[in-house]
């Protein structure tokens, strides 16, 4: 028991990262997470060869499994579906949250939610999590040959999305994030306007949860602008600048309680997509944080 304790905390942050990154749920992450914690405790005894190999290949299992009994829900979701937002939280240890990293950036989770699963999935082990082809046939339940052609697959398509693998200054980004964030708090359309690129794109996941949210992708500065003003502008909101998975972002609170956490991706001078995720059940780890 003392063995897999130690092998536990060594490797149970990567269990977790595999979990978000394949399901786009910090919910349903921790349920794996716990599941796969479930799993090793029940193993007969504790030899492994290799330890972070046997988690990864147990937690994205489940994680897979998940994620297809999921699609239909999924299909059937009003408007846009979003991953759940990571904010960082300097109280939680590291080995508690997940991983920041560029493979988390709300812009490819969003591109990798386009991806079959078996895509999504041998794109991850294998680009992220560095497991061989063996291994993610063992998970897929295919050959390794076809591992290695879905990975591919999902590689392709990704490169498709040149934004999902875009990245611009961090002082930009940040800069561009503070004006975003005074603009709203002030009513300011010409200024919010100002910041967002000319064909800048408004994506709302509220889950049809939350009256006037639009159930479509908005294009456009000024019509972007306007929903987001029409949304919380002279509310007394509390509208803050966060890191949103691994990039500047926003945090909008009544009190405490958290309503809507928005994801930015960036030109090099402008912001170009807006991610509002509004939807009650997606934010629910943030709560009385």
């Amino acid at each position: 028991m003392t063995a897999f304790s130690d092998l536990w905390h060594a490797h149970r942050h990567v269990v977790r990262d595999v979990a978000y990154r394949v399901l786009g749920s910090v919910a349903d992450a921790e349920d794996v997470t716990q599941e796969t914690y479930i799993r090793l405790l029940a193993r007969s005894d504790d030899s492994l060869d290799d330890p972070r190999a046997w988690l990864v290949t147990v937690a994205s299992r489940l994680a897979i499994d998940r994620l297809r009994a999921h699609e239909h829900a999924r299909r059937a979701y009003v408007g846009p579906w979003l991953p759940e937002p990571v904010v960082t939280d300097t109280r939680m240890l590291p080995e508690d949250q997940v991983t920041l990293d560029d493979s988390v950036r709300m812009a490819l989770l969003v591109v990798l939610e386009r991806l079959s699963p078996t895509e999504r999935t041998a794109f991850l082990l294998h680009d992220v999590f560095e497991l061989d082809f063996a291994n993610i046939a063992e998970v897929l339940g295919v050959s390794a040959a076809s591992a290695r052609q879905s990975a591919s697959r999902g590689r392709r398509r990704i490169a498709a999305h040149g934004s999902a693998r875009f990245t611009v200054d961090p002082v930009v980004a940040r800069r561009l994030t503070e004006r975003f964030a005074q603009a709203v708090g002030d009513g300011d359309l010409d200024g919010l306007v100002a910041v967002l690129a000319a064909d800048a794109q408004g994506h709302f996941d509220s889950g049809g949860l939350i009256p006037g949210a639009p159930v479509e992708v908005l294009t456009g500065a000024e019509p972007v602008a306007r929903q987001l003003l029409t949304g919380f502008a002279g509310q007394n909101l509390r509208i803050e600048v966060a890191d949103v998975n691994a990039a500047p972002g926003i945090v909008i609170r009544r009190g405490h309680r958290v309503l809507t956490v928005i994801a930015l991706e960036f030109t090099a001078e402008k912001i170009a997509v807006v991610h509002g995720i509004g939807n009650p059940s997606k934010l629910a780890h943030l709560q009385d944080r």
